[in-house]
């Protein structure tokens, strides 16, 4: 698969409320995620923790995993291969598979023990865990102490199930498994070698952890940002990575030294007063997402209209007219178009069925010359994507996988004034929103008073974490105010009530 060559940047920005990483190509924003501390998915989470309780009535033990409530282990999900990892000899196999009373003899009370979790908690019940420990990826998931390579019977063609075969058997260390997934189709040595090489990588740390970590403790989040950064994100790609807290940076440097240390002069501190994500005009483009038409380079834009079923992108000439032939003007448009949707689509992490409906062309070898453009926009999309040749009615079909929740609804929620047709900007952003403008403007604004109003839905939920506002909590006072919309606020200089708003804007 050839490779496309970018400027690449990725530039992080914590924030005790929440962590957000931006992915810059040739300084446009492709990729945002957010990692906010009521959101976290524990799904998959590896932990290392310890037997509180063996009930062979049940056929199940607790685990204490450090989470509110003790995790569930039944016998059926029992993998001897980790229970070993903390002593000398391998305990004996379970003889009976139906016989969950022999429990006993594989757990006791006090044990350690390497687990991950299978199932969330729900109401009173603790998670359900698992003794396979996985890691997953784009296209493989790995399985330590493992030894085969599976391949997804999705993977029909025999003389590809071959060829993917020999590659992972050259690759694959002994003591590794790994399960091919149906999106690794197609995919060339390097992408399979650059991916094993990351998830071996995760595990190694995770290992680490492990070996000198006290539980009980969580020794792999797969959903968290951290590792994600470590394993996805970073490598020999990216130009450089900027990080504006000395804590996150020295962990990132860290991991580093023991996994790839050549990556290290890439990884860099912030230490500028004005925040991070101002100082590369990220702040701005966040905003443009919550538009549904963005206006291309030519004077064209493309329309995105998200529904239950599908998400239909729609490219229009706008003000363009051209110089040459109309068809030249609408090649023109459609290329732009093809390469800002494959933009959007990673940015807001699109997915399911994606309708992109192109100006019509005549011309075939135009046509696959904007097809070809499409594709080589999602080339560097982590998620599965397929992207099917133009239809009769000039429509273009891409199916993509999700990742994670998109970025509308991170930074959204349901419009109470249009009956959930609309969205508007979460509570949670605007209270982020606000406390950025605060720490923006505070060298213009010390020894200032300032009155900021808002609606009072929103001013509840700041209230609710006033803790965040504790830094400014002499020099502000927050002020219902019910005519304003939710996903706004104002600031005002006291006692003249001078409106500052957008004097410090991002």
């Amino acid at each position: 698969m050839k490779k496309d060559v970018y400027n690449t940047e990725i530039i992080v920005d914590v924030h005790p409320l929440e962590k957000r990483v931006a992915v810059l190509e040739d300084n446009k924003l492709v990729e945002l995620f957010v990692e906010r501390k009521d959101r976290q998915n524990i799904v998959g989470n590896i932990y290392k923790g310890f037997v509180k309780d063996v009930l062979p009535g049940m056929g199940a033990a607790f685990v204490e995993i450090g989470l509110q409530r003790t995790a569930f282990l039944h016998y059926s999900d029992i993998v001897t291969d980790f229970l070993d990892i903390f002593e000398n000899e391998r305990p004996a196999k379970r003889l009976n598979p139906r016989d969950s009373s022999q429990i006993v003899n594989l757990l006791k009370p006090g044990q350690e023990l390497v687990v991950q979790i299978h199932k969330g908690p729900l109401g009173s019940k603790g998670a359900r865990l698992t003794g396979q420990i996985s890691i997953p990826g784009k296209y493989l998931v790995l399985f330590p102490n493992k030894n085969k390579i599976a391949i997804s019977r999705k993977i029909y063609s025999q003389s590809e199930r071959g060829r993917i075969r020999n590659i992972l058997s050259a690759i694959k260390d002994p003591d590794f498994g790994i399960i091919v997934r149906t999106e690794a189709e197609g995919s060339d040595e390097e992408d399979f070698r650059n991916e094993y090489k990351a998830l071996v990588k995760t595990w190694r740390l995770a290992e680490k952890q492990i070996k000198y970590g006290k539980g009980p403790l969580c020794v792999f989040e797969e959903n968290s940002l951290e590792n994600y950064l470590i394993r996805d994100l970073f490598g020999e790609h990216v130009d450089r990575l900027v990080v504006n807290d000395k804590t996150f940076y020295k962990s990132i440097v860290g991991y580093l030294e023991d996994l790839s240390p050549e990556l290290i002069p890439s990884v860099e501190l912030y230490r500028e007063d004005s925040p991070i994500f101002d100082a590369w005009g990220i702040e701005k483009k966040i905003e443009s997402v919550f538009h549904s038409r963005i206006y291309l380079p030519s004077g064209g834009n493309i329309k995105i209209e998200q529904t239950e079923a599908l998400v239909a992108i729609d490219i229009n000439t706008g003000s363009f007219t051209g110089k040459t032939s109309y068809e030249e003007t609408v090649k023109r448009t459609n290329l732009e178009a093809a390469a800002e949707a494959a933009r959007q689509i990673r940015l807001r992490d699109l997915s399911g069925v994606i309708i992109i409906d192109f100006i019509d062309m005549i011309n075939e070898g135009n046509k696959q010359e904007v097809l070809d453009r499409l594709k080589k926009g999602l080339r560097r999309d982590r998620a599965r994507n397929k992207v099917y040749n133009f239809t009769d009615l000039g429509l273009v079909e891409v199916t993509r996988k999700r990742m994670r929740s998109t970025l509308i609804a991170n930074f959204s929620d349901p419009c109470p004034h249009c009956n959930g047709s609309g969205r508007v900007i979460s509570r949670d952003a605007m209270t982020m929103r606000i406390h950025r403008w605060l720490s923006r403007a505070e060298y213009f604004t010390r020894n200032t008073r300032l009155r900021i109003s808002v609606h009072p839905d929103l001013l509840s939920h700041i209230r609710d974490n006033e803790e965040y506002f504790i830094a400014f909590k002499d020099q502000i006072d927050f002020e219902p105010d019910p005519g304003m919309r939710t996903d706004n606020f104002r600031v005002q200089k006291l006692p003249g009530l001078e409106d500052i708003t957008n004097r410090y804007g991002g």
